[in-house]
This record gives structure tokens, sequence and C-alpha cells, in this order.
């Protein structure tokens, strides 16, 4: 085909899946089933991987979904409705436990009791009552925002309107699923791809008279923002919404001890074909409100709950070829081309191999029949391979010695913490020399959680590269605007819309500007933790002048792994001028203390010993939370030593040698108000 026969087949097929997902989003009848669908998506983003010239803003790789009816406005949850981690095996929840017990240190013998809830394959929503009244509706959205939906989700019988108990919260939102029994949905099956589906559809009706024909029902599990709620753990609150009148799930379940909770998990999945809801696994969460307290969260999930994902997708293909894959940081990814399959509804082509010790460990050869395993959303990956259909002339895989990118020697580095040699390989190039780790790096730059420029995705980091219009991330924000405005598939309208938001960027945190940098072992938390220490970027920066990191190890949480690494970056040439041009065209912020808002401000603190029913990790905890800081070792800087069991003698004497103020745990807690 020449190049307009290709451009052609291509828009036929995004018209195509334009035309599904408004059907499916906006209609909610899906004329299609969801295979069509994915290979036909897969179909679209084959022909972008093959041919640069192919654009569209409607293309599935730069819409995700579709776009959000104008008839639903945004409101931000008051509470975030958080993501939770995943458990897969008995391995996943032992260390889940041991980790909470770690956190709060608490015996090995004590026993936690989870509230053990099957998880509803259905679309979460968050009600919000007011004096007993329902008064607002949305959907769960990205966690942060969601869609005010109150009129359809008011059309469910399952949710009470008005709540006239008298120990009902003054305000609270009662979060939940909503879903389909799967015997309402064989009347309404030619409707729907499936009741997910059929749920998700009908909240997103226009009319609520729509919505309100569909058999939608609703089951609250647990709540948000809350004023007034007096219950101490998970199972009581579920007794409680079963009195103010709202459906929970019959199969909820006290337990204590990892070896009941996989006995229930292997009981429930059995019963699994034959429930009138769809479940995908269980969720484990710590019955104890006040544990869960202490808990907290981490990132974006509660450290108090974990989902129980039941077994994974497995399906049978063969391995076509083995592709090298290198990441930011250099580390060579091994990746199975397979035979497209269908696992779980989704069409996989792609499965990680790891690393060279897996491909030795299970023998994995082009050519091989090899079992793939799509387990939740992790990325598909080869779980073994039958040798018996091996080939006679079949080859073992070799890495190879040098970068496929820029030909310069790959290594597996010694790890000083495990003290042994790294599974992973990786190109030994620095900066910004290797191809390869050059695109993976301005990626990453515009990346959401770094600078977030919209519309300017993966795809269009390579372009650009390919074009010479952009090599260092500075180029991002001296880009040819001209020459981009000639290109196919830009057009005035579109290059003024990626400059604006180009333009929009040029003010960026200090925190996000150091993890946009890609330094290796360096991620949000490090660079939240980087920031607050260095303030500004000129204090940043300057460490390419200093001979002396040692100062760094005292902030908690950088070690020498972290530390090896900065030191790295910086006496790399290519990456200080990347520093010293971006500079010309940014503003970054300094980071702001909050030096009035907590009880420790301004106070510096270092633990040594056991303590009593708080480990270290939560006692750190309290004192960020209450503006303090905890450093590392002995010094000048430190105003209080926390002296717990058996403290290092050489810390305590150093302390007092410097007068430094050695109190124990009562006296840190009575610093807080608190009892011990």
């Amino acid at each position: 085909m020449n190049k307009k026969e290709i451009q052609k087949k291509y828009h036929h097929k995004i018209k195509l899946i334009n035309k599904y997902n408004d059907h499916y989003y906006d209609k909610s009848k899906p004329i299609v089933n969801d295979q069509i669908y994915d290979n036909l998506k897969i179909e679209i983003l084959q022909l972008e991987n093959d041919y640069d010239f192919l654009k569209s803003e409607k293309s599935p790789s730069k819409v995700v979904g579709h776009k959000p009816s104008k008839n639903f406005k945004k409101s931000i949850h008051k509470v975030p409705m958080l993501s939770l981690g995943n458990a897969f095996s008995e391995e996943d929840l032992n260390n889940f436990e041991k980790k909470i017990k770690n956190f709060l240190s608490i015996k090995e013998n004590f026993k936690i009791y989870y509230s053990a809830e099957p998880k509803i394959d259905g679309i979460s929503a968050s009600l919000t009552y007011i004096g007993g009244k329902f008064c607002k509706g949305l959907s769960r959205g990205d966690g942060k925002e969601g869609e005010d939906i109150t009129e359809n989700l008011a059309t469910i019988s399952d949710i009470p309107k008005v709540i006239s108990s008298k120990d009902f919260p003054k305000e609270i939102d009662i979060r939940g699923e909503v879903f389909i029994q799967n015997s309402d949905f064989k009347s309404i099956s030619e409707k729907f791809a499936n009741p997910r589906n059929a749920a998700s559809g009908s909240l997103r009706q226009k009319n609520p008279n729509e919505t309100k024909k569909i058999p939608l029902k609703f089951i609250a599990y647990t709540f948000g923002y809350e004023k007034g709620l007096i219950v101490e753990n998970q199972s009581n609150f579920i007794k409680k919404l079963s009195e103010w009148g709202f459906k929970t799930n019959p199969l909820n379940k006290l337990i204590s001890g990892v070896k009941n909770l996989v006995k229930n998990y292997n009981e429930i999945e059995k019963k699994r074909t034959n429930l009138d809801f769809d479940i995908d696994g269980i969720v484990y969460k710590v019955n104890d409100f006040a544990m869960q307290r202490r808990l907290g969260n981490v990132a974006n999930a509660p450290r108090w709950a974990i989902a129980h994902k039941f077994s994974s997708n497995k399906a049978v293909s063969k391995i076509l070829d083995i592709e090298i894959q290198i990441g930011r940081t250099g580390a060579l990814t091994p990746v199975a081309k397979i035979q497209p399959i269908n696992i779980g509804g989704v069409i996989v082509s792609n499965a990680t191999l790891h690393n060279e010790d897996e491909i030795n460990r299970k023998d994995i050869r082009i050519g091989d029949t090899a079992v793939i395993e799509r387990a939740g959303d992790v990325i598909p990956h080869i779980l073994s391979v039958d040798k018996k259909k091996r080939s006679k002339d079949s080859k073992k895989f070799i890495l190879p010695k040098n970068c496929p990118s820029c030909g310069s020697e790959t290594i597996k580095e010694f790890n000083k913490v495990t003290k042994k040699v790294d599974a992973v390989r990786r190109c030994s190039s620095e900066g910004y020399y290797c191809e390869k780790i050059s695109i993976e790096k301005l990626k990453h730059f515009v990346s959401k959680e770094a600078f977030n420029i919209d519309g300017f995705g993966k795809k269009i980091v390579e372009n650009f590269w390919k074009l010479e219009l952009i090599k260092f991330p500075q180029d991002i924000f001296n880009l040819n605007y001209s020459k981009i405005e000639k290109l196919d598939g830009w057009g005035k309208l579109s290059v003024q819309n990626l400059k604006y938001s180009i333009d929009q960027k040029k003010t960026i945190s200090l925190e996000r500007f150091i993890y946009s940098l890609g330094i290796r072992h360096i991620g949000l938390e490090n660079a939240k933790l980087l920031s607050k220490h260095f303030v500004s970027f000129s204090e940043f920066k300057n460490l390419s002048k200093q001979a002396v990191y040692e100062d760094m190890l005292n902030i908690d949480g950088i070690g020498e792994t972290q530390v090896t690494s900065i030191k790295s970056f910086f006496s790399n040439a290519a990456n200080i001028k990347v520093l010293n041009e971006l500079e010309k065209v940014l503003f970054i912020k300094d980071t702001i203390r909050n030096l009035d808002d907590g009880l420790l401000n301004n106070k510096t603190f270092l633990v040594t010993g056991k303590l009593n029913g708080i480990s270290r990790a939560e006692i750190k905890s309290l004192i960020e939370e209450h503006s303090g800081k905890i450093i590392s070792s002995v010094s000048k800087k430190l105003n209080f030593l926390i002296v717990g069991e058996k403290p290092t003698k050489r810390k305590v004497d150093y302390a007092k040698q410097l007068k430094i103020k050695v109190i124990d745990q009562i006296e840190f807690l009575e610093m807080l108000n608190k009892t011990s």
C-alpha cells in the first residue's frame, strides 16, 4: 500500500472505534463485543507503531475511554477515594500482615482481625448525606474528583433518600458499588456487553428516566468524610449500614489469621459461579478504626487494606521473537513477542521476560509454546514453556553484551545492600548519550507526575526525536513551531494548543522538577524529601560544585544508594548542561516549609533503641505530621534524642556531650499532648 492508502485505512479505523465508543459510553448500547473492540484498538496502535506519519487526536493512544459528558459537572471528593494494593497469594498476605505489625510495632502473636468483603465488579459511587438526607452522588472519577451523577443515583431503590435514625451522622459520605445482578442482566443483555458495562452506561445516561429503567443495585461498604460517626470498627459499621437501610454484602466476614483468610477465599472462589453478582476478589480491611488511623496511607492506597484477587487468567501462545527494551535508567528488559491471544477479554501480544536470570531459569527460547499469565493489572508474563513442543534447532537467548542502541558495554552492578550482583543488565552510558535512554528520559520528563504537559505524550516524544526537534529536555521549551505546523496531522490550531500547554508548565515545584530529571532511585517520595532539604533550585544545583554529599545522609529516607545516584548524575557534564539550560526557561518554585503549623516545628529528632508499642515508621509519621524532622545521626543539628529499650550507648553519650536533650517515649508523647 502507498502512503495515501495507509492513511485512508487508518482514518477509517479511527472513525470506526469512535463510533463504538459513542455507542458504548454515550448511548450505552454497545454494537460490538469486547474482543472485536480490543482487536480494532490493537490494529490502530500497530499501524501507528509501523508508520510515523499516522496521527489522530481521536486515537486510542491519546484518548482513554470517552470524554465525560458535558451534562455532568465535576466535584471534588472531600476525602479521596483511594485505590487498593493487590495480593495474589498467601505469601502476599503474609507480607501484608507483617508490614502492619512492623509499622505498629506489635508482637508476632498479636491477632489482627480483618473485615473480609467480597469485591463486587461494579462501579464505585460516593453518596453524601447531610442531616439524614441524600444530597449528592459522585462517581469515583480519578479518586480526587468525580462526576456529579446525583439524579441517576437517586433512581436506585437500594439507596435510602432519607435516614431518620438518631445515631446517623450529621454528615457522611457513604461509599459502595453500583451493579446489576446476573439474573436481571439477562433481560437487557442485548443492549450491553456485560453487567459491569451495563451499570457504567446506565449511570452515564443523560436522562435519569432512562437510568430508572435499568435494574441497578447498590451495596454499601465504607465511608469517606464523616461528621458525628460513633463506630469503633468496620464490622460494626457494616451492621450500622444495614440498620440505616443500606444493602450490604451477605458474604462479609470477620476473620483473623492469614490461613483463615485463605480458607475463606477458597470457599468463596468455589461459590463464585453460583452467585447472582460478579466478584473479582476479596478486600481485607483491618477491622479496628483506631489501627486504621495509625496505619494511614502510602501514596494513593491505605496501609490497612488490600484486595486479594481471584485466579489469574492464563492462555497458551507461541513466542515469535524476543526484543530488548531499554528504560530511562538503562535497564535492558527482554520482551516476548507472542501470537496475539485473548486473555480475560484483553488481547495480549507482548509478555515481559523480566531479566536474563528469569530467561535462564525458565529456559525460554524463541519459537517455544508458552503459558502466558495475566493477573489483575499486572503486565502479562511467561509462566512456563512446553519443552516437549520445542524444535530441535532452537537456541538459548543471550542478552547482548553491548547496548543495542548506543553500543556501550552492558553491565550487571554489584548491590552493596544485598551483597549480590543485580539480575538486571544495564547500558553503561551516562547522561543523554544513548538514544533509547534519552527518549525514555524525555517521556519521563513530560509524564503526569513530572511536567504533565497536555498533548505531549510518548508518541509525540518519539516522533519529535526522529525529526530532531528535541534531543534534551530544554528543547521542549524552545520548539520550532513553524516547522511543526507543516507536519502531517498538525495544523495552526493544534500547534497553538501545544504551545499553550508547554507555556503553562514553565512554572513547576522543586519536588516535581527533581522527579522529572529521572535520576535513578529518586522517585516522587525521595524527590519530596530532597526538595524539603534544599528548598531552592539554586541550592539543589549547587551540588555540582560540592565535593561533600554526606549531609544528605541526614535526610531520613535518603540512603547511600540514593546519594550515589545523585553523585553520578551531577558528575555528568550533559546533565549539568541540561540543568543550566532549563534554569533559563523555567520558574522553579521554592519549597515552602510549614513553620507555624505543628507543635514540633523547627525541631529535629533521632530515635535509638526499641520503643514500646510504636514503630520507627509511626513515630516518624507523628514527628513529620507535627512539622518536626527526623535526622539520621547525632550532631549539633539534633534537638532531641528519643531513647527506648537497649539504646546505642555511643549515641546517648555523644548526645549528652553535645548537651542535646535526651528524652524517653513518654516525654515525647507529652510534647504532643498525648499519653502513652
